[in-house]
């Protein structure tokens, strides 16, 4: 019997810790999916208002960072081919870092116009219109104070993944005809896809041109710079320029010249025949406004990947040139030297308000701006 009774006994401590296990398993579930949603802690101040960091994260893990100074990305979290999390955009630990002078429009939301208008200036409807000469004398970005460095309203969206940005763009701010109101969501999907919805409405017209200035490297900071990255970019021209990174008007084939990406090679392969570096906007080669994958970024160390797939027509790979390893307050305080990273700006082209041939860029009064862009990340 004192066996029998110790057998039973012993069977139900071990179907007690069986179960205990179990529900300690359930609560650890329970626990990461409650981590699952958007989060928000303070960044600091800009001109007397509480900068906000939001952080987007899906149950896979991923990780998206957004503060409402300029739209910016401050983060990306995503996983490798060990299952180990790497932050793959670079980016400062302050707003200290973000608003320092010379800061290249780290993860920034930009408009009213990204990429360059030649000479600053441009004519709408027999107006001619002045802007800031902001870059070796030509509008760049939106001027001296473009929505890179705007505080911009942020909203939680109904369920756990998405975040809105509003701004209203003033007439005549930074030279621009009309009132713009510009709405932009962040969504990270169940799929580790970084999502960017643009829309504008405008009750004048005006050349609308927004984009998201992000610099990756897949690396997550192992690698210093990003030449052993390998880029497709589904485009068979790009818009040539002149030394000014303006464009000439002329389209060239890619087929045969360093700026031929149309199957997947190393980013250092051709750079060295580039002057200056990659800087161009290729035309991408897709049907017009449908959401297509025109990009690819593979890391083969990490085993990192990233398909880029747009509604705009062009797209703008910049290498990071003019990086220098000066720049304070960055993550980690890691040094961001020269092709420390690339950016993949998904477009219309650089100064289309002067050039008549190119995809029109004008919001009128009664249409509405729309623009769909999408950074997927897995691992192979």
């Amino acid at each position: 019997m004192k066996q029998l009774s110790s057998l039973i006994l012993a069977a139900s401590v071990f179907l007690f810790s069986c179960n205990n296990s179990t529900e300690n398993k359930d609560t650890t579930a329970a626990n990461t999916t409650t981590k699952m949603g958007i989060t928000e802690k303070s960044f600091g101040s800009f001109n007397g208002e509480a900068v906000t960091e939001y952080t987007l994260t899906n149950a896979n893990g991923m990780q998206v960072g957004i503060i409402n100074y300029g739209g910016t990305l401050t983060k990306i979290l995503t996983k490798d081919k060990d299952g180990k999390l790497g932050d793959v955009i670079l980016g400062f630990d302050s707003i200290a870092g973000y608003t320092q002078k010379g800061n290249p429009f780290f993860g920034a939301l930009i408009g009213r116009y990204g990429n360059r208008i030649a000479k600053g200036h441009f004519t709408l409807d027999g107006t001619t219109y002045t802007l800031a000469q902001n870059n070796n004398g030509q509008s760049l970005h939106g001027g001296l104070k473009g929505y890179d460095k705007v505080m911009w309203k942020a909203e939680k969206q109904a369920g756990d993944s998405s975040l809105k940005l509003t701004y209203l763009s003033k007439d005549g701010e930074e030279g621009y005809p009309g009132n713009l109101s510009v709405e932009v969501i962040y969504t990270l999907t169940a799929d580790n896809a970084l999502k960017i919805d643009y829309a504008a409405t405008t009750d004048k017209a005006t050349p609308v041109n927004l984009t998201n200035h992000a610099y990756f490297n897949l690396s997550a900071g192992k690698d210093s710079t990003i030449l052993d990255h390998e880029l497709m970019l589904k485009a068979d021209k790009f818009t040539e320029v002149d030394s000014f990174l303006i464009p000439t008007g002329k389209l060239p084939d890619v087929k045969g010249t360093p700026m031929d990406f149309t199957t997947a090679k190393k980013i250092g392969k051709d750079i060295a025949a580039v002057k200056g570096g990659f800087d161009h906007n290729w035309v991408l080669s897709k049907n017009a406004n449908t959401l297509e994958v025109i990009a690819t970024l593979y890391h083969p160390a990490s085993g990192r990947y990233m398909e880029v797939s747009t509604t705009e027509p062009g797209i703008q790979f910049y290498s990071g040139n003019f990086l220098d390893g000066t720049l304070t307050n960055t993550n980690g305080g890691q040094k961001y030297v020269q092709h420390a990273a690339l950016c993949l700006e998904t477009q219309h082209f650089p100064d289309s308000p002067n050039q008549p041939t190119f995809p029109n860029t004008v919001l009128k009064p009664g249409e509405k701006y729309t623009h769909t862009s999408l950074y997927k990340f897995s691992v192979k």
